[in-house]
């Protein structure tokens, strides 16, 4: 097994962050890249605000947040991420945006650089398809805010080996995440129920059986979801999820997981969500409001 020291994370947005945040307070060197400075910039500065309420919330000491804040470096050129032991790429859920990623870093990475990709749905044998080392490919679907949530997916392609997958378990495990293995089918497991419930409670809405409140209510209040699925939508991005359902529908052709027509019109509004100020709720107020 690659004995992991340093870590490349590829994308600097909710979860590129989340993983570089975990990975640096598990002890890791970590290079933070993506397609500018300001928005490596932007990530740290994330990072450290959310390392901040950390130690407010006692969950962390001061000198740890300030450890792992040092541990993160900014990566302007994605061939420095090459160098690093492990290169997880996070980047939107877009398969050829992945795929682009992968072959890009390629001509740069060491002879011993494990690959992981934190997709939540696109097939890890397609994507590893286009590297010079299936075998050394792996999934690693962290769950979103990686911070507080304790599960890590591990996904093999076809070709993963077997030392990659024991690498990529005991990495994840040494963060303090809890793994759980699925096989690579569309969506995975967490995705494979989770979205396809979010489309439904769409569908519900779209049908005019219930309002936003009525349908995320009954969800919190009747099936004891910390969430409603109409929220939740929001909190991942609609644009996120709307990806995971054409997946689904494409990879499975099943009509089943047809996409609700209602989250294609508010992705094509670009109303995704808290990212926007605006999905099914509306954020741009003091608390959050229906927006339908």
């Amino acid at each position: 097994m690659v004995q992991i020291r340093s870590v490349g994370v590829i994308g600097a947005g909710q979860m590129g962050t989340g993983i570089a945040h975990v990975c640096a307070l598990a002890g890791y060197d970590v290079l933070l890249h993506d397609v500018s400075a300001d928005k490596i910039a932007a990530g740290i500065a994330l990072i450290e605000k959310n390392l901040t309420r950390q130690v407010s919330r006692n969950i962390i000491d001061h000198e740890a947040a300030q450890a792992a804040i040092a541990r993160i470096k900014p990566a302007d050129e994605l061939q420095t991420v090459g160098a690093t032991d492990l290169a997880i790429e996070a980047a939107t859920e877009n398969e050829e945006v992945k795929k682009n990623i992968f072959k890009a870093l390629a001509p740069h990475l060491g002879p011993d650089t494990l690959l992981a990709s934190n997709t939540s749905s696109i097939s890890i044998t397609r994507l590893a398809s286009v590297t010079d080392r299936p075998e050394r490919f792996i999934g690693l679907h962290f769950m979103n805010p990686v911070p507080l949530m304790k599960l890590v997916e591990v996904i093999r392609g076809i070709a993963t080996d077997a030392p990659t997958y024991e690498t990529a378990v005991n990495f994840a495990r040494s963060l303090g995440k809890t793994t759980t293995n699925a096989e690579d089918f569309p969506a995975f497991i967490v995705n494979r129920i989770l979205v396809p419930m979010i489309n439904e409670a769409i569908y519900t809405l779209y049908e005019g059986v219930g309002t936003v409140e009525a349908i995320d209510n009954a969800l919190k209040l009747g099936a004891n979801h910390p969430m409603g699925p109409l929220e939740l939508g929001d909190f991942i991005g609609l644009d996120t999820v709307l990806s995971i359902m054409n997946v689904l529908y494409e990879g499975l052709a099943d009509s089943k997981y047809r996409p609700c027509p209602l989250l294609v019109k508010y992705v094509e509004a670009g109303w995704l969500g808290r990212k926007t100020g605006r999905g099914f709720y509306d954020y741009r107020g003091e608390t959050p409001v229906p927006t339908r």
